[in-house]
């Protein structure tokens, strides 16, 4: 398979940290393109990886194979109606990040049947622990997918949907999640604060407990809810906690979160729609 040559419009955290990505796995830097309007950023990431960069899209648009597009949402109508031409002749594969923008957006913006892959990634994308959905469009050929892929799997692990609505199902779990562990992380601390231990002491049992729980749900491959219950003795402390967060109604809790959190993502998708 030929190696692509790849251009990342947006050099913020998450263009960057494809780039690291993508050199980490052995794509080649004569192949990569970075494209910001911010040069000392991209004189950065030459210096450190040996890249291409520029600061015109046209010119990142041309060389590429696969075109990344990692910039803000509100941005996004602007510079595809100003690569249109280029995309409608060179038809790169177009792999979008921005949140909430939906294909047949792009679709309409560059008016031709041009292979789009939309991404939903997360922040842990940029210590390369990311999750990362997919979904592609009709005109997205196998090799092609392969790329995108491959391209997202350089930031953490990688999923494909069916459905592009199901973004939004995403968006609200794995795009929002690490929120949501923040949140329980932070309020375990406090509590175990409250209990007697310093801050230093609560923080570092609460970070390292939850890393060691999430590594044994991975690595055992076992059912959340067998691991659960291997932690939960009849009648011991775990059992006691347990109870309190069912009597308080914690599934529910984060039913209702996750069914606001998808309700906004579609709100915001139409807001941007209407742009």
């Amino acid at each position: 398979m030929t190696v692509p040559t790849i251009a990342i419009i947006g050099a913020g955290n998450m263009g960057s940290s494809l780039l690291g990505g993508l050199i980490a796995s052995g794509h080649p830097a004569h192949q990569l393109w970075a494209c910001d309007t911010n040069a000392e950023k991209l004189t950065a990431l030459h210096q450190q990886w040996g890249v291409n960069t520029t600061t015109d899209n046209k010119e990142a648009a041309k060389a590429a194979d696969i075109l990344v597009l990692a910039i803000k949402p509100q941005l996004l109508k602007e510079v595809m109606t100003e690569l249109t031409p280029i995309i409608q002749t060179r038809k790169p594969l177009i792999l979008s990040i921005a949140a909430g923008i939906r294909e047949s957006s792009i679709h309409d913006w560059l008016g031709a049947s041009i292979a789009i892959v939309r991404a939903m990634p997360n922040t842990p994308a940029l210590i390369r622990s990311g999750a990362t959905a997919l979904w592609a469009n009709p005109y997205v050929s196998h090799e092609q997918q392969n790329m995108a892929e491959s391209i997202m799997r350089s930031v953490g692990i990688t999923i494909w949907l069916s459905d592009e609505s199901l973004m939004d199902t995403v968006t609200a779990l794995s795009g929002s999640g690490p929120a949501y562990f923040f949140l329980m992380m932070e309020s375990l601390q406090q509590a175990a604060e409250q209990l007697g231990l310093s801050n230093e002491t609560a923080r570092l049992l609460t970070l390292q407990t939850a890393l060691g729980a999430a590594r044994m749900a991975i690595e055992s491959g076992k059912p959340l809810d067998e691991l659960r219950q291997n932690v939960t003795s009849p009648g011991g402390t775990t059992e006691k906690a347990i109870s309190v967060l069912e009597e308080n109604n914690i599934r529910g809790i984060y039913q209702r979160a996750l069914s606001a959190a998808k309700t906004r993502s579609e709100e915001l998708a139409e807001i941007m729609e209407k742009k």
